[in-house]
């Protein structure tokens, strides 16, 4: 018997966005590195920490193309497989999806960014309202569409921070489901949490706890500029590099899409009223520990019986 249970996909996830099939044809390598999110928590600056520990520090990595996100529509399988099966450094892809919508491979590495829910809509907010025609036509206007088209958001920050969370996600998908779906495989000795909220605190602490979960040797890398590298002023002054096709898709480039790097902007906007609902919501799906990582990072054991 197997010392541990392996997720098994037992369902597709389509949307404007999402082609979950890709997976099914997916060739794994035993190195590769999944860097899995529910979005806007921190996968591009994971990527970009990613790429500097694969290749030392290096200056001018094209980061996005080299770590594509699978699940994504476009470019359609038959274009993204060949180009992610020619690569011959470390692979490190990206995904959206829940664990139950893709090929779980028990010889590859994941890491799993979490971020508390009312930041990700702050940022999901710039992202949306920023995007412009380019980025509507790729995802609307492009073959294989399933489900409805993704649209302009409302003007009001309040109003699309009550939508997501009175609609489970919306106009996106829901953060509950991904959360869960990855603490709930959180035993498996290939996978790795990370927060946003630690990155912030300790960033070099964090980034050599990563080298040693991807087995990266810690001695002889340039330290010093894969840190420069990583912090966020580096980033959005070579956003064009981080970026998916440079930025096109975005009013003001790839500096938007790489936007403030900052949490706890929701503090004054949302009343503690409507704060509240996002807590209590999240305690209601997650549970009570993984709300709470989801909200500080912190990870905590609560002893029920004691409580009960």
């Amino acid at each position: 018997m197997e010392k541990y249970k392996w997720p098994k996909k037992n369902r597709e996830m389509h949307s404007n966005h999402f082609n979950s099939t890709i997976w099914n044809d997916f060739k794994f390598r035993d190195d590769d590195i999944v860097i899995a999110t529910y979005a806007k928590s921190g996968t591009t600056w994971m990527q970009q920490i990613i790429a500097q520990l694969l290749f030392n520090g290096a200056e001018d990595l094209p980061v996005a193309e080299m770590s594509p996100w699978l699940d994504l529509r476009i470019p359609p399988p038959e274009v993204k497989l060949p180009a992610i099966e020619a690569q011959t450094h470390r692979r490190f892809l990206k995904t959206h999806l829940p664990v139950d919508a893709l090929v779980y491979s028990p010889k590859a590495k994941y890491i799993y960014i979490g971020r508390d829910g009312r930041d990700v809509v702050w940022s999901m907010y710039n992202h949306h309202a920023s995007a412009n025609e380019k980025w509507y036509a790729a995802l609307n206007d492009s073959p294989g569409l399933i489900g409805p088209p993704i649209e302009k958001p409302v003007d009001d920050i309040k109003q699309y921070y009550h939508e997501w969370l009175e609609k489970d996600g919306y106009p996106w998908w829901s953060i509950w489901e991904n959360v869960s779906s990855w603490w709930n495989i959180g035993n498996l000795p290939n996978l790795l949490f990370v927060h946003f909220a630690n990155l912030k605190r300790d960033m070099e602490g964090e980034i050599r706890r990563i080298a040693r979960f991807l087995d990266i040797g810690t001695e002889k890398l340039n330290w010093e500029a894969i840190i420069e590298h990583c912090n966020f002023d580096y980033m959005k002054s070579h956003a064009d590099q981080s970026v998916p096709l440079g930025g096109i898709f975005w009013n003001g480039g790839a500096k938007t899409f790489i936007h403030k790097g900052q949490n706890g902007r929701w503090k004054d906007v949302l009343s503690e009223e409507e704060s509240k609902l996002y807590e209590t919501k999240a305690v209601e799906k997650l549970g009570e520990e993984c709300a709470h990582w989801l909200a500080t990072g912190e990870m905590i054991k609560l002893d029920h019986h004691l409580q009960s």
